[in-house]
């Protein structure tokens, strides 16, 4: 044996060794091998936090077994996962396996498929310290704030509790808006809905704005005026004051990353957060698609992202996908690109398909239930923000009765763009309006 790659996942190092040639062992580490103690705070605070590490109870020989494969490998790649947590894992397993570091060579790769992984192997680095720091850091402040209120906790709240860096701010984010919630005060208001026909006989709702004179918003503080405009039009015929007609383009939605895809997830598929990222971490190590799709392979990329940036090469093979299966006229003038937020880290792109080409549908039968939906809404979400904008035809109708405006609106679609694939949710959608 030449190379030993050493991976996190077992069921990803199986998929990435069908990949390799037989001069690769690939294993898996299943995850950390080093932690802090349980037993201790295993961080020396008054000396410049340094930390103690020991092996994983339990993982004692699983090290051994690595060990033997590194003494035999000539070449030895750190496949772990491409974020900080992967950048840790990768270096404890360089310390406690003893591998120098001219040998030590980190891979990573952003999704699971037969180039990505080879072209990844062709291009190793060393182990970013910085990243390491990071993911260090972050441990250090869980292992202290964890083990220096959990005991406050048992005093004074209850036995077994535990806090952390995350929960104990947000607790006190759940705190601070149940105070707000207590704190405030309910009004009243009343809405009216009128149910009206036009001279077809079609039958179509009216919402009460305010005075039809003045075309002011008048708000109903309560049952008494809210009635008072009911029985003065209840039955009297509405006539037709104006009518407003207008253009809107909907842009499409970003394609997935973290918090965005959990929440499409949980709203669409009624999938809860760990159902969803179970669901994705299996697309994303690979599946058995058998011969005909190219065996088993990752379908989506890396699914721990802030950054809706997509590579150039996906952009292109979307563009010659919408281009062939709807036509030039739904693909835009030029590729769409996609900001990160102000305090994304961006160190992966965003949640996307392996390929554009593999329809969810072709392959539905080789998934899970719970795969398969979760890749079709990846799969539809990506490539309908590639997308042209839909066009819509607006109407805003106002009706006049006893002095009271009511109104009415609607639209059609002029053109579908990326609405004939996809529609994100409502509370989304109007972050891609554009009124023209």
């Amino acid at each position: 044996m030449a190379h030993l790659l050493i991976m996190e996942s077992p069921t990803k190092a199986s998929t990435v060794k069908n990949y390799l040639g037989s001069n690769y062992k690939v294993v898996a580490s299943k995850g950390h091998v080093r932690d802090l103690p349980k037993s201790t705070l295993g961080v020396d605070i008054d000396n410049n936090f340094e930390a103690h590490y020991i092996n994983i109870r339990g993982k004692g020989d699983l090290i051994k077994e690595l060990k033997k494969e590194v003494k035999k490998a000539d070449k030895i790649y750190l496949a772990t996962d491409p974020d900080r947590e992967g950048e840790a894992i990768a270096w404890h397993l360089a310390v406690s396996l003893g591998i120098p570091e001219e040998k030590a060579m980190r891979v990573t790769f952003n999704t699971v498929t037969k180039s990505v992984v080879k072209e990844a192997i062709k291009n190793p680095r060393g182990i970013d310290m910085d990243l390491v720091n990071a993911q260090e850091t972050r441990r250090i402040l869980d292992r202290i704030i964890g083990y220096k209120v959990s005991p406050f906790l048992w005093k004074a709240v209850k036995s077994g509790l535990s806090a952390g860096r995350v929960q104990s701010a947000v607790t006190k984010l759940i705190v601070d808006r149940e105070n707000e919630i207590r704190a405030f005060v309910p009004k009243e208001y009343w809405t009216i809905e009128a149910t009206l026909e036009n001279r077809e006989g079609k039958a179509f709702e009216a919402k009460f704005y305010g005075d039809a004179e003045s075309k002011a918003k008048i708000d109903l503080p309560d049952e008494a005026a809210a009635k008072t405009v009911v029985d003065a039009v209840n039955g009297k015929q509405f006539l037709v004051a104006d009518i407003k007609k207008g253009r809107k383009i909907k842009n499409p939605a970003p394609p997935f990353i973290t918090s965005t895809l959990l929440q499409e997830a949980s709203r669409k598929l009624n999938f809860q957060s760990q159902r969803t990222m179970k669901v994705a971490q299996e697309l994303y190590e690979g599946i058995n698609l058998g011969s005909e799709f190219g065996g088993t392979q990752g379908l989506i990329t890396y699914m721990r992202t802030d950054s809706p940036r997509i590579s150039e090469e996906a952009k292109a093979e979307a563009k010659e996908y919408i281009i062939g299966k709807y036509g030039e006229e739904y693909y835009p003038e030029t590729p769409r690109t996609y900001k990160s937020s102000a305090n994304a880290q961006d160190a992966h792109e965003a949640i996307r398909p392996s390929g554009a080409k593999l329809e969810p549908q072709a392959i539905k039968k080789l998934l899970s239930l719970d795969q398969y939906k979760l890749y079709k809404l990846i799969w539809d979400r990506f490539i309908a923000s590639q997308m042209e904008s839909a066009e819509l035809a607006t109407v805003q109708t106002d009706f006049t009765c006893e002095g009271s405006l009511f109104r009415a609106s609607g639209y059609t679609v002029k053109f579908a763009g990326y609405m004939a694939l996809y529609e994100e949710s409502a509370d989304e959608s109007e972050a891609g309006d554009d009124n023209m």
